[in-house]
């Protein structure tokens, strides 16, 4: 059976899989390790584990029988740098993206660039710290100068997994359009402070997201992707199967909405609304917003856990109730007062609210959601209103939550709403990127699972 292999490293979860050419998953494995600490005692990524994990698992899946692996392609988690030396050798540690950033070294860098408004809106970057690549490796320069002259290489982390299949140090557009302050979305090369101080000469050349290298592992020749941002990966079997603007809303810990069809420049607001812009592998700027909504969601269903002494992960068993949500619609009180910009980003209503209030689990939670939905709407609307987008689609956890999918049916009412499903996204799009160089087949029709929410459907 012809099959790509594709790695999909997570910050907690790594995972190989195979894939067949009709997109079906025939073969997977996945393992986790421990952190270790950098050398400031920082939690990060074990990359040595990491590396022979990799090179371990490739070797043994090149020995499973029935399958023959004609190409590879790697899928990683954003943020992080692989510094190498001349000799290909791995300098320093994999420095976590939420590491403490230095007082004053962000500062100092936005002061010589042009200020903090003009970096941000240059690199479609919002401030971010550590979350920001390039300003990691800014701090090595500053920080650490003797092992900044000895990198030969700055790569990202799917560049680096994709290093060590090809042997070729190489960069990827989505990697560094994903809010590292190093690219110029404007003029489309790095930014001038990147040239400036000397960062750019130890980034390698860009490599196109849709081409392939040869790949050399103990002797197996075949072929593999240069690797991408799983942000990005998880957006193309979406593009892949709808032609017609859509906005993507992926759901977790974070709710970004992803718009691929809105080019217009971020603007201030939307740079300090947590809006940003990443780049497809095709070089498409994809507006983005996001909402810390699925955090707080786990948070409040503790504490209605509690309160209700019901198990924590009682939620599931609530299906939206369109009798509730009118009642609850027409009982807000006169003195709640509307709450606008960037306010709805940080916190709910609901956490300011006494359970008191509520007669059972059951209107609590769909008073939770509301007030999450009134943040979603505003994060959302940030980046889809003023575009040809006429379709949202909905994916992650909150795709199977009924109530906040009606919600959100009701919040866009103008809009199709559809809770969407692609098994493994992530390495799918990585699949897909490289479809032309290994797979025979056309596109299969089936690739993204959808389920209609209408507006109309939830008032009584």
């Amino acid at each position: 059976m012809r099959c790509i292999a594709i790695l999909d490293i997570g910050k907690t979860n790594k995972k190989i899989f195979l894939i067949d050419e009709h997109y079906r998953i025939v073969w997977e494995r996945g393992a986790c390790f421990e952190e270790t600490v950098d050398e400031d005692g920082d939690a990060c990524e074990n990359i040595e584990l990491l590396t022979n994990w990799v090179k371990d698992s490739l070797r043994e899946l090149l020995q499973l029988p029935g399958y023959t692996v004609v190409a590879f392609n790697f899928s990683t988690y954003g943020a992080s740098l692989v510094y190498l030396d001349e000799q290909g050798q791995v300098l320093a540690p994999l420095y976590n993206y939420l590491k403490p950033y230095p007082a004053g070294m962000e500062e100092a860098l936005q002061k010589a660039s042009g200020g903090s408004e003009r970096l941000c809106a240059d690199t479609a970057s919002p401030a971010l710290g550590s979350l920001n690549a390039g300003l990691q490796f800014y701090r090595l320069k500053q920080l650490q100068p003797a092992l900044f002259n000895r990198v030969k290489y700055a790569l990202h982390l799917p560049q680096y997994i994709s290093f060590l299949v090809t042997g070729q140090p190489l960069s990827d557009i989505t990697s560094i359009g994903c809010h590292t302050m190093l690219w110029d979305f404007t003029r489309q090369c790095y930014h001038d402070w990147v040239l400036r101080e000397g960062l750019a000469e130890k980034l390698p050349p860009v490599f196109p997201g849709n081409h392939v290298l040869p790949a050399n592992i103990d002797g197996y020749t075949g072929i593999a992707g240069v690797g991408l941002h799983d942000s990005s990966a998880a957006l193309i079997p979406y593009l892949a199967s709808f032609s017609a603007p859509f906005a993507l809303i992926s759901t977790g810990t974070w709710c970004i909405t992803l718009n691929p069809f809105n080019n217009s420049p971020l603007t201030a607001r939307e740079l300090a609304s947590d809006c940003l812009c990443y780049l497809t592998y095709e070089n498409r700027p994809v507006k983005a917003a996001r909402l810390f909504a699925g955090n707080e969601h786990e948070q409040q269903v503790k504490r209605l856990a509690e309160y209700y002494q019901t198990p924590v992960n009682y939620y599931q068993q609530v299906a939206f109730d369109p009798a509730i949500f009118a009642r609850l619609l027409a009982e807000v009180p006169q003195q709640e007062e509307p709450v606008s910009g960037n306010r709805l980003l940080q916190a709910s209503r609901f956490a300011e609210r006494s359970l008191n209030d509520f007669t059972s689990y059951e209107i609590a939670y769909h008073r939770l959601l509301m007030d999450i939905m009134e943040q979603q709407q505003f994060s959302s609307s940030l980046v889809i209103d003023g575009t040809p987008v006429k379709r949202i689609f909905v994916d992650g956890g909150f795709s199977r939550n009924t109530v906040y999918m009606h919600l959100l049916a009701a919040a866009f009412p103008q809009m199709e709403v559809y809770a969407a499903s692609v098994a493994q996204a992530t390495a799918i799009g990585a699949a897909l990127a490289i479809h032309r160089h290994w797979n025979t087949q056309p596109l299969p029709a089936d690739l993204v699972e959808m389920r209609h929410y209408s507006h109309g459907s939830i008032y009584i």
